[in-house]
């Protein structure tokens, strides 16, 4: 039985989705879809101008056995293909067959054969995972993608796949929307210029449709994602350039050639963005939902991009991605990325975290102060874990979340930022900073602003709660795995490389606060990987208004890099 309180977050949670959403959520519970097997169009020639897309990682470890998210099984039957013995996600990535288009992909081309042949067998239209939308939309492209790199498909996987298009075109994720129909497009469109005929035709006139919606609104003018998470930025950003790819040899109309300077123009952005997104280590901030080893690399992209003859520049020292809601500031000792934006879009902000004026740290080379990241989805104590303020190194009141985050994907109350603020002088010294209203329902209602002062040797951060009453405070501040913490004095950490030498990197120093404590945490780099590290927490009580302060500062002679 469903709680006032329950239906009180399902209510500030299901006010903020578009209409739209709203009636296919209904719709596409009570309509199912009946597949469409007639015989398929002719598949066109390979593009002969198709340049090699990105690689990933190797997932099919043997015909029978895969490894995505960091675990490995066995898939022997047909059972195998959505047992519920296993994660979802992990069997959603069975069904995209990313391993088609993956390193070294040719040396595995029987076993791949053999494996469309089996999915063939063992998924009948219209039932089972790998038939719902965006499954299909990720298998669509990576068979298609084999195709244009030499693969050769089958007439029943020829067949297979002009079904599996069809089933696609009409169930296009609006309840959703975000990333899922972008995702839906490119499929659209790898269908429409690939097959041949009136049919493919009207595929690509949906792709192209939906695709000049989206790019609209789903890139923002400063490049960024509109989910604001760099994985999925990266993600989205690859799909564009293997448009850009595809369309290159297929430019007959001008409409195509518009759209394939629109998508050029979108990339440039994009990878401007995401050059700012990223550590010295060339791996993405984790912010909101985001694990390395899932997107490509800023490297692969940029390299993807020149074979496309896609180039951008480099981003300045200090950069303030407003639209999106990112601070990048880095020299040659320091990164530091900060969040002082919106949690996402309104109507879709599944992939979000209650991060608000969170930050990430690089020095020297190596990461210091990192997000909790990501390693699971789903609806588990883990995943909810993950997404609470108290696993990011902001500013908690109360012990409650600054934006409501509930179920897997869900959010209901929002913070949200206003009076950001970004300066730079001569000297090299950065300020900005942002406030933000996530607590304005607790009595007094609180409201936090936070500042950060970067120069050459240290960086000051002050955070104020203002408001009525008196309340809890607590900052948190989790510290990559392979440094060490030292509570050196009453206000002072050490931050170490090596125990033995007892070195620090840097050292922390914090003023306002009750009490200090180094707590173990854990870090969440990957998608099934857990590290044990430190999280330094700093609790204060008292009557509002409350100011507390710390600064991270360093020798500006250690340039000690990451080995």
């Amino acid at each position: 039985m469903i709680t006032i309180p329950a239906l009180g977050r399902l209510a500030r949670t299901v006010v903020h989705l578009r209409p739209r959403q709203i009636y296919w959520r209904i719709r596409n519970h009570w309509v199912r879809i009946r597949p469409d097997i007639r015989p398929a169009p002719a598949l066109r020639s390979p593009v002969e101008r198709w340049q090699p897309s990105i690689a990933g990682p190797i997932c099919m470890v043997a015909p029978d056995r895969f490894r995505f998210l960091n675990v490995e099984h066995q898939v022997a039957s047909a059972a195998d293909w959505i047992s519920p013995r296993r994660d979802r996600l992990w069997s959603y990535n069975l069904h995209y067959f990313a391993d088609l288009v993956a390193v070294d992909a040719a040396s595995r081309r029987d076993w791949h054969r053999d494996l469309i042949a089996r999915w063939l067998r063992d998924n009948p239209p219209g039932h089972g995972t790998g038939w719902e939308p965006f499954c299909l939309s990720l298998r669509i492209v990576n068979w298609l993608k084999w195709y244009c790199q030499g693969g050769d498909l089958s007439a029943d996987a020829r067949g297979s796949l002009a079904v599996q298009v069809r089933y696609l075109a009409r169930s296009i994720e609006w309840h959703l929307l975000g990333n899922h129909v972008f995702e839906n497009a490119r499929a659209l469109m790898f269908a429409g210029l690939c097959f041949d005929g009136p049919e493919s035709s009207e595929w690509l006139e949906t792709g192209i449709q939906l695709l000049d919606e989206q790019i609209g609104e789903q890139i923002l003018a400063d490049g960024g994602h509109f989910e604001r998470s760099p994985m999925y930025h990266a993600l989205v950003l690859e799909g564009v350039l293997d448009l850009i790819n595809l369309m290159s040899g297929h430019r007959s109309d001008s409409r195509l050639d518009f759209l394939c300077v629109r998508l050029g123009n979108a990339a440039q952005r994009m990878l401007l963005w995401l050059k700012a997104m990223v550590h010295p280590d060339g791996e993405i901030a984790l912010f909101n939902d985001a694990a390395f080893g899932i997107a490509p690399t800023l490297a692969e992209l940029v390299d993807y991009a020149a074979r496309l003859t896609i180039v951008a520049s480099a981003p300045e020292s200090g950069l303030h991605l407003s639209d999106s809601g990112y601070v990048s500031v880095r020299n040659s000792l320091i990164t530091l990325i900060a969040d002082i934006g919106e949690l996402g879009p309104a109507y879709q902000p599944g992939h979000g975290h209650a991060d608000t004026l969170s930050f990430e740290l690089s020095l020297a080379g190596r990461r210091v102060i990192v997000d909790t990241g990501t390693s699971c989805y789903g609806t588990s104590p883990e995943r909810l874990a993950l997404r609470r303020t108290d696993a990011h190194n902001t500013l908690m009141v109360d012990g409650q979340d600054s934006s409501e985050v509930w179920s897997g994907f869900r959010v209901g109350r929002r913070a949200h930022v206003y009076d950001a603020i970004f300066a730079a002088d001569s000297n090299r010294k950065w300020v900005f900073g942002a406030c933000h209203d996530g607590y304005r329902y607790l009595p007094g209602r609180p409201r936090h602003r936070r500042d950060w002062v970067v120069v050459d040797n240290f960086i000051d951060i002050v955070d104020k709660v203002s408001g009525d009453g008196v309340h809890d405070v607590a900052i948190s501040l989790l510290v990559h795995p392979g440094i060490t913490v030292v509570h050196a004095a009453q206000d002072t950490v050490e931050l170490i490389i090596d125990a033995d030498v007892r070195k620090p990197l840097c050292i922390i120093r914090f003023a306002g606060f009750d009490a200090l404590e180094l707590r173990p945490a854990d870090y969440h780099p990957e998608f099934g990987k857990v590290l044990s590290c430190t999280r330094i927490v700093l609790n204060r009580r008292g009557r509002l208004p409350l100011e507390m302060s710390t600064r991270i500062e360093w020798s500006l002679h250690d340039k000690t890099a990451n080995p």
